[in-house]
């Protein structure tokens, strides 16, 4: 599999594009992450033209309007320049199946920003350039870098770049409602472990050849959607138990009590996903279901990212 394009603030691969001059680069991207992720990088600030060193920005607001401002000198203002420079790229980036912003950034923050109001800050904004490219691109999985660290958002900004990845493909191959259909069969145990894959389910079910691009735009915006929210133990729970179903004739009693109670093991928070995938996986090769081989829940990306190790 060739390595997967990525949006990416440039100080953290680092490039000394910062206020100061510097960069922030990030070991885990620059790390494991480049190793399947082909990074493009964005600096917004010197994408319109101010350089580094460069004066320091905020967010300041004032008439209900937030606006990127100059801290000592007001009269910079590049709110509307970081706004044009996200719609400038806007070719580049549907090209992307992910994005990794600098968080605290006035340009490039994705959450709670500091928006000064009087000099009182507070913790409610987001970044000029990140809103635009956020706005414009619906179905992009966007994450921070700081917010990288959480084992349960890194794994769920990672498997949203996957899925992106594997739609992109598949649109490249060419869209049919038969191969609508079997992206969504391949993933519902994925979606079933965020949220109810139902209503999905219904959309397709009026797919036919004259409606399937315009149903597959409204599924692709629906399913990313779904994604964004962290998947929880208890979805998870569920989603074993529903392909432990699959091996219900299989199994011996002693197979079916062990499963149980490793899945009621996980359930308590004792064990991480990756020891009852594991023990399924087992059951499989030796009983192998064409359903389960076809989904990606149980592996949704390489396993040398290790991610569900810590879930």
């Amino acid at each position: 599999m060739k390595k997967i394009p990525i949006g990416i603030s440039s100080c953290l691969l680092g490039q000394n594009v910062r206020f100061d001059g510097g960069h922030k680069r990030d070991a885990y991207i620059t790390g494991t992450l480049s190793q399947y992720f082909e990074f493009h990088p964005f600096c917004p600030e010197m994408g319109i033209g101010l350089g580094a060193p460069r004066p320091t920005l905020r967010l300041e607001k004032s008439d209900d309007a937030v606006r990127c401002t100059g801290v000592k000198d007001k009269s910079i203002d590049v709110t509307k320049p970081l706004r044009d420079y996200a719609a400038q790229n806007h070719l580049q980036f549907a090209a992307l199946c992910g994005y990794i912003l600098k968080k605290d950034s006035p340009s490039c923050g994705m959450e709670k920003v500091k928006v000064y109001a009087n000099e009182i800050p507070h913790r409610n904004g987001v970044g000029v350039y990140a809103e635009e490219l956020m706005r414009q691109n619906p179905i992009l999985p966007v994450e921070e870098e700081g917010r990288l660290g959480d084992p349960g958002l890194r794994e769920n900004f990672i498997q949203r770049v996957y899925v992106l990845y594997r739609w992109k493909l598949m649109l490249a191959a060419g869209l049919d409602a038969q191969s609508l259909t079997r992206f969504h069969a391949r993933h519902k145990l994925i979606i079933m472990s965020h949220e109810d894959y139902r209503d999905l389910g219904q959309l397709l079910a009026s797919v036919s050849k004259e409606n399937v691009q315009a149903i597959a735009d409204q599924y692709i915006l629906l399913l990313m959607k779904k994604l964004r929210r962290v998947a929880s133990r208890k979805n998870h729970v569920n989603v074993l138990q529903h392909i432990q179903g699959y091996l219900k004739k299989e199994l011996s009693a002693d197979d079916k009590s062990e499963l149980c109670e490793l899945i009621e093991t996980y359930r308590r928070g004792e064990v991480p996903l990756i020891v009852p995938l594991t023990l399924l996986k087992h059951h499989f090769r030796k009983c192998p279901d064409p359903y389960i081989d076809e989904s990606y829940y149980m592996s949704p990306y390489p396993q040398e990212l290790q991610l569900i190790n810590q879930l």
